[in-house]
């Protein structure tokens, strides 16, 4: 009987590790599988940026004859899990793809004081209202003020704009 629960304890003691270490190279069936993940961990082997990734990125955004080098894409692209799905976002000058979205409506510090110094700005530069921003800014008179929402996050606080949806299967 010692040796009947002996061989059922280390039979099930297998069974988890195997489904614990389980690992994925491709970043479709390794979404599929995690779910949403704000980036890739350790179950995921395969190639940091993989070339499916970079041209659905390509394809998603409207940029299928860009002739950006490979080597330069893989170096701005990353890539996340929402969902079940593969999420692909490029940095560039005023994307974020790291950041969280800030939704919040209320001035900081340095908007007041760019409307101090330029009042009645039609808009503040990204460079003072924050790139994470969900509105456009500008100054009415001395005060900042959120104007048009120009994003929104999505369900994982990322600003919705940036990021693609690849989709479960390439």
């Amino acid at each position: 009987m010692k040796k009947y629960i002996w061989i059922v304890l280390i039979a099930l003691i297998a069974v988890g590790c195997s489904s614990v270490s389980k690992t994925y190279d491709d970043p479709f069936s390794y979404c599929a599988a995690v779910g949403t993940l704000d980036a890739p961990d350790a179950r995921y082997s395969g190639e940091a940026v993989p070339d499916t990734v970079i041209s659905g990125y390509l394809q998603a955004a409207g940029l299928t004859g860009s002739m950006e080098p490979l080597d330069v894409l893989r170096q701005t692209t990353t890539w996340r899990c929402m969902d079940g799905n593969v999420l692909v976002c490029n940095y560039g000058a005023n994307l974020p793809c790291n950041a969280q979205a800030n939704t919040d409506s209320t001035p900081t510090q340095a908007m007041m004081d760019y409307c101090a110094q330029n009042p009645g700005a039609d808009f503040i530069p990204m460079s003072v209202s924050g790139r994470e921003t969900i509105y456009n800014w500008s100054c009415d008179g001395e005060a900042a003020l959120a104007g048009e929402q120009i994003d929104q996050p999505d369900a994982a606080g990322y600003l919705s704009r940036i990021w693609y949806t690849l989709g479960s299967n390439p």
